[in-house]
């Protein structure tokens, strides 16, 4: 399923993105662009000394990876037109170096939205570790072309 518009959407379609493994890299790659240097994410004896295994994720990292792996799917490629924001967003577990981690993906809701052309679509998304253990839950709220207003202009 690529390049979805609002008449494509079918409640409850399921994707599944590529896996990706975390590495320490990307974890102090993420801490450097948003400032954040706090010890969970640098500092593998803190983050133990915590109950962790090692350096951890940020959450906003999992939830940034989540949009990411959806993307490369090109469900949107031509028809996206914007994000209208996540909610209900819930961290479940840690995100450590060296877990592989996949998206899964729902369409949960679609309506019309009242400036012509578009639709909002709700998606369900969950992080999935190695361990088939779902890490980060949210739900995304996206505004979509419409196939016939695309085909018009």
């Amino acid at each position: 399923m690529s390049d979805v518009y609002f008449e494509d959407v079918v409640i409850g379609a399921e994707l599944r993105s590529e896996s990706h493994v975390v590495s320490a890299e990307d974890i102090g790659r993420f801490c450097d662009l948003t400032h954040d240097h706090h010890p969970l994410h640098t500092d593998a004896d803190y983050a133990q000394s915590r109950g962790f295994p090692g350096v951890i994720a940020h959450g906003l990292f999992g939830l940034s990876l989540m949009e990411g792996l959806k993307t490369a799917l090109k469900i949107y490629e031509n028809s996206s037109i914007a994000s209208l924001g996540w909610d209900q967003v819930r961290f479940l577990r840690p995100v450590v170096a060296g877990d592989a981690v996949h998206m899964v993906f729902r369409f949960t809701d679609k309506r019309l939205s009242s400036r012509g052309g578009r639709g909002v679509v709700t998606e369900s998304l969950q992080l999935v570790n190695q361990r088939a253990e779902p890490v980060i839950e949210a739900v995304h709220v996206a505004l979509v072309a419409c196939r016939q207003a695309t085909q018009a202009a």
